[in-house]
């Protein structure tokens, strides 16, 4: 079973192919409807109130997401996000953070899953994620571990003490470079690397992904570019899409060596480009096990160098 932890939340968006008013959103949500299409059961830990829809509990629920790890307190609020994205798709504004039930939320996790093989921490509270891994029985066999620059800013040490826990870190380009003090991706790698994770991976949005790895004393890296998409309707969740598939890929195979990893990078991507493709969560949703098996396709043929190998998108 892949357990998870993260936010999960009310958004609503703008860009320029339009607004959504209170949609669903939230790490957690986006990383377990990604772990979903790859037929890997979850469970999750997070907060909403009582303003989240019972029929996206529902579909949660139908989907193959255990939902007994989450809170509901009496009265309260779901956590709300609002931003606006601009002309570019590559930059955006934040107008409203309203943390509301997050504000007080001490995750507990349900007995059942204190022994999960496989573990995502979304981005939240380094401490939150602290105690999370202070919950479990015993050591996944493997832990992701996302995070954001605003942690980094407020609570940098308490986020370096969970980072050396883990086994994979999962940041973008800015984030990488923060975390380490250098502007070189390599030698962030290098810094990070050196903090305790086994592996760490290095966003860059429209630009793909890097993997790197210590092996034998030497830095080991694999590059995924990003597909190129013909509408980008709304790119938010695309990170956490990205790391559902990821380790819902690793849970699916059972294996954790450099090159599953590398698969699971293709795996990610692939699953974060149907996010960007629709509001919310109605791309990754609407996935089939054929239509990503298509997009798998596109992604490695646009990777070989073979004459004879040509991207192509159904």
């Amino acid at each position: 079973m892949l357990f998870r932890s993260g936010t999960t939340a009310l958004d609503s968006i703008k860009t320029p192919f339009g607004e959504r008013e209170r949609i669903v959103g939230g790490a957690g949500t986006y990383i377990g409807w990604s772990a979903t299409r790859l037929g890997v059961g979850t469970g999750l830990v997070s907060v909403i109130g009582e303003d989240f829809p019972q029929a996206e509990l529902d579909a949660m629920t139908s989907a193959g997401m255990g939902l007994d790890g989450v809170e509901c307190p009496e009265g309260g609020k779901s956590f709300f996000w609002a931003g606006s994205y601009h002309e570019d798709m590559n930059g955006r504004d934040t107008l409203a953070t309203e943390l509301n039930v997050l504000a007080d939320f001490k995750p507990v996790i349900p007995q059942a899953w204190r022994k999960a093989k496989w573990l995502m921490l979304g981005n939240i509270d380094p401490t939150l994620q602290a105690s999370v891994l202070d919950q479990m029985e015993e050591r996944p066999e493997l832990v992701v571990l996302d995070t954001m620059n605003f942690w980094m800013d407020i609570a940098m040490e308490p986020l370096k003490a969970v980072i050396a826990r883990v086994d994979v870190l999962t940041i973008n380009d800015e984030e990488a470079r923060q975390l380490s003090g250098e502007r070189s991706l390599i030698r962030a790698a290098k810094a990070i690397l050196a903090m305790g994770p086994r592996y760490l991976i290095i966003k860059k949005g429209e630009h793909g992904a890097l993997l790197f790895h210590h092996r034998d004393g030497e830095l080991v890296m694999f590059f995924c570019p990003a597909l190129p998409l013909e509408d980008v309707v709304d790119p938010t969740g695309a990170g956490d899409t990205f790391a559902g598939g990821f380790i819902g890929h690793v849970a699916r195979t059972g294996s954790t060596d450099f090159d599953t990893l590398k698969e699971a990078i293709v795996v990610g991507s692939a699953l974060a480009s149907f996010t960007c493709e629709s509001f919310g969560t109605e791309g990754i949703r609407a996935v089939t096990e054929e239509v990503l098996d298509n997009r798998v396709d596109a992604f490695r043929n646009m990777m070989s160098l073979r004459a004879s190998a040509a991207a192509t998108m159904a």
